[in-house]
């Protein structure tokens, strides 16, 4: 069996971009959790979503809150938030400080299933973590995770692609589709949502 090097993390200037830019670009990176006895879970991002700057359905639209201040800072935190009070979802802050524009991740290919999944679910492994509340839920990321620097060491990180990856693009083995996004009621022709071509952890196709 041949054996890859992991890719290196990614830092912080390489989320330093608009969002637009950054969300078809994480498409086939890793996004990696650390459990707090250290076990390692690892998913390939199949589909992201963007939201920047005069974007009306980005939480920050009209003004900094308590809820949206992570938004303006840094690029390379995590912002966690919470919707119908029940499903966590996951983003990645982008762009320059002041600028608020973040990366939400829809869906991870986990590499690996986690012990504690409902036996049920783990029949349909593939759509264990095909949406952004199953992959929080799949990987217990939740608002105590919320302002985290993704770096390795912390609770979750980034990791650039596999060359293997980058070449299938370039070659046309693998392609990315872009849309609109899902489930918004502003802002919805917008094309900033992208996804791997014919893969079964997309949320929808």
């Amino acid at each position: 069996m041949e054996v890859f090097d992991l890719p290196p993390p990614i830092e912080a200037h390489w989320l330093n971009r608009d969002s637009t830019l950054v969300a078809p670009d994480l498409i086939g990176c890793t996004l990696v959790r650390q459990m707090p006895d250290e076990t390692l879970l690892r998913g390939l991002i199949v589909e992201t979503e963007a939201y920047g700057l005069n974007d009306p359905a980005m939480h920050a639209y009209h003004r900094a809150t308590a809820r949206n201040q992570i938004m303006f800072g840094e690029p390379g935190i995590t912002y966690i938030y919470l919707i119908y009070g029940i499903y966590h979802c996951l983003n990645v802050v982008t762009d320059q400080v002041n600028i608020p524009s973040a990366v939400l991740i829809r869906a991870l290919q986990l590499e690996t299933m986690p012990p504690w999944i409902d036996p049920m679910h783990q029949l349909k492994p593939h759509r264990v973590a095909a949406g952004p509340g199953k992959l929080c839920r799949a990987l217990k990321i939740d608002l105590t995770l919320n302002g985290t620097p993704l770096q390795p060491g912390q609770a979750l990180w980034l990791e650039h692609r596999h060359s293997q990856f980058q070449q299938q693009l370039e070659d046309g083995e693998l392609s990315l589709v872009q849309s609109t996004r899902i489930g918004l009621t502003q802002g919805v022709d917008l094309p900033w949502r992208w996804y791997l071509s014919g893969c079964s952890a997309v949320s929808r196709q």
